[in-house]
Formats: structure tokens, C-alpha cells, sequence
């Protein structure tokens, strides 16, 4: 039997709901809920196509949607996924797991411009289904497509993150320590990593960290 994602068996009843609830409150209380966003937007052109990997309530996949890009957002929680619809509409949402992600069964066959996977996704996946999905979101993206996922250290061990990486394909570009773009240190407690989508599959995936 395959294992549970991480965000079932990790978290307790009811979570899905709380989560929701509670970013309605931060947004409502005027807190800044679209940093995230922000950053894809000053990376992408305008009108982009954009995979929004995990992307919860939508807060991000809404954000980006009104600065007037075109948003898939992919979640595994029908909770959230609800959620997502009612608080923020405009993208286009979706309810399957990154791990064996195939938009074109969700009648999305056209590769995206860029992908962000924000608020800890990767380490809510299924124990060992890593490369699985960061290699089905790669595989979603257009060649030299950027690709922004963060996370908290204490979650995912960044070390194994690079050999993930390299088994899915990615080339890391750059990282950072938070995502308004603090430089990187390694006893950093967050971890945000800008990726590219190689050339091809025989590019190169050598990392540059800047």
C-alpha cells in the first residue's frame, strides 16, 4: 500500500479547515499573504502560464491570477482545493497528487512558463515519492522554465533536496534564505530555491548558487 502524503498523516483532524480559515484571517487583518507571489511575478513575463505546485487555499495561484497571469493550481486536499475556489477564483484548480501529476488528464495539455510550490508542498508529499514529484512538475514545464520551491530546513534536509533535484532533472539557479530574496547561509531555517527546467533532457544540470 502506498504511503499517505504527509499533509494527511501529519497533521491532526480538522487541519485542512483551520488552515483555510486562518489565512481568510491573515488577509482579512491586512497581513502580507502574497510575498510568494510577488517574487514569481518579477520573474515571469507577463500573461505567463503558471503552475502553482501545492497550492493550498490559493493565495498564491489568486495573486498571481490578478496580476493577470494565466494559473493552474494543483492541491491534493478537496478541502482546500474548495477553498481555493470560494477565497480566490480566477485560476483554474485541480485536486490530484504532484507525485503522479498528468494535467492532461485534467484537460491541461499546454507546458507552463513557471512553477512555484510554496508553504512547505515538498515535504508534505508521501515519505519517498520526492523526486517523483518534483520530476512530474519538471516535466510540466516549458524548457528553461523557472521553477520556485521553499521550504524549512528542519522539514527536508537541503542536501537531500540537491540530490532530488539532480534525479528529477531540475538545475538549481540560485537560493535564498526567505523569499522577499535574504542571501543563503547554510544554518539558514528556510530554504528558497529558484530552478530551472533544462534546455533538454541531455542539458546540463549543473548548480550555480548565488
Amino acid at each position: 500500500m502506498t504511503d499517505q502524503p504527509r499533509w494527511f498523516t501529519e497533521t491532526d483532524p480538522g487541519h485542512s479547515d483551520w488552515y483555510a480559515e486562518h489565512f481568510r484571517e491573515l488577509t482579512s487583518s491586512g497581513e502580507d499573504t502574497t510575498g510568494e507571489a510577488r517574487l514569481i511575478d518579477a520573474i515571469v513575463a507577463p500573461a505567463s502560464r503558471i503552475l502553482d505546485a501545492g497550492c493550498g487555499q490559493g493565495r498564491t495561484s489568486g495573486e498571481l491570477s490578478r496580476r493577470g497571469h494565466e494559473v493552474v493550481g494543483v492541491d491534493i486536499d478537496p478541502v482546500l482545493i474548495e477553498s481555493a475556489e470560494i477565497d480566490n477564483p480566477g485560476p483554474t484548480y485541480v485536486c490530484a497528487d504532484l507525485s503522479t501529476l498528468d494535467l492532461r488528464d485534467h484537460g491541461q495539455p499546454e507546458l507552463f512558463d513557471a512553477a512555484v510550490s510554496a508553504g512547505n508542498v515538498i515535504t508534505y508529499v508521501a515519505p519517498g515519492t520526492e523526486v517523483a514529484a518534483l520530476t512530474e512538475i519538471r516535466s510540466h514545464l516549458r524548457p528553461d522554465a523557472p521553477c520556485v520551491i521553499g521550504f524549512h530546513t528542519e522539514r527536508y534536509d537541503v542536501e537531500d533536496f540537491d540530490a532530488h533535484l539532480e534525479q528529477a532533472g531540475f538545475a538549481l539557479e540560485s537560493r535564498f534564505s526567505t523569499w522577499d530574496l535574504r542571501p543563503w547561509n547554510p544554518d539558514a531555517e528556510f530554504c528558497v530555491s529558484i530552478l530551472r527546467n533544462p534546455d533538454s533532457d541531455t542539458g546540463s544540470t549543473s548548480t550555480t548558487v548565488i
